[in-house]
């Protein structure tokens, strides 16, 4: 028995967009206070994070060339 996987189409929520469907270049924010320049995106979204809104131990983890996924929620 042979079924077929449903696609599963996701949407942001209101007042969101998703990283993907910025333009390259763009500077982008999330709920969480990360904000940084998109750089790349395919299946993962190259970036680099200016400023984290983490504790300042944790910040070198954070800032600089990262990589997250192209469905991550940012504001419009």
């Amino acid at each position: 028995m042979k079924r077929k996987i449903k696609e599963i189409k996701t949407k942001p929520a209101p007042g969101m967009m998703f990283l993907k469907d910025l333009p390259i270049g763009k500077m982008f924010e999330t709920p969480c206070g990360i904000r940084g320049v998109l750089i790349d995106c395919d299946i993962n979204a190259k970036v680099v994070i200016l400023s984290a809104g983490v504790e300042e131990e944790d910040k070198q983890y954070y800032l600089g060339k990262q990589t997250i996924a192209a469905e991550t929620e940012v504001y419009k």
